[in-house]
């Protein structure tokens, strides 16, 4: 590993699907992307030299809700500290952008094998179900 680096809002489409594919499978279409990072609130990639290794993003409404999206590391780089660099640049965002001395929800959707990771944070879960579905776009 060489030193890595953290870079704010600079993550392209392109890094995003590269991403995504090196941990999850086929990802989304370049067109979708590119629009999807064009509207999300804050984006944190790491790189190792000149190679992305790790991104995570989060949308809100910058007053009462905050949701963290996408937190992907490459699996050679897990266990490193590279995910808690990321909620930790996450959170610093809030930090310097939310209303000082008031509480914002900070919101996410993890697979069971990584919730103890985000509870080292504080996050807890509810009793709320999360719903979803995959819209055919007409």
């Amino acid at each position: 590993m060489n030193r890595l680096t953290i870079k704010h809002n600079e993550l392209t489409a392109e890094e995003f699907i590269f991403l995504w594919e090196s941990v999850w499978g086929k990802g989304p279409t370049l067109e979708q992307t590119r629009l999807a990072m064009e509207h999300t609130l804050f984006r944190v990639s790491v790189f190792d030299g000149d190679t992305i290794v790790a991104m995570a993003r989060m949308n809100g409404d910058m007053g009462l809700d905050y949701y963290i999206k996408d937190v992907v590391v490459r699996p050679e780089y897990q266990g490193k500290g590279i995910g808690r660099m990321l909620i930790d640049e996450l959170l610093r965002f809030i930090d310097e952008h939310g209303v000082s001395g008031t509480s914002i929800f900070v919101e996410l959707c993890a697979m069971p094998d990584k919730i103890p990771f985000y509870e080292k944070f504080g996050f807890a879960a509810n009793e709320a179900q999360r719903l979803k579905m995959y819209y055919q776009v007409k």
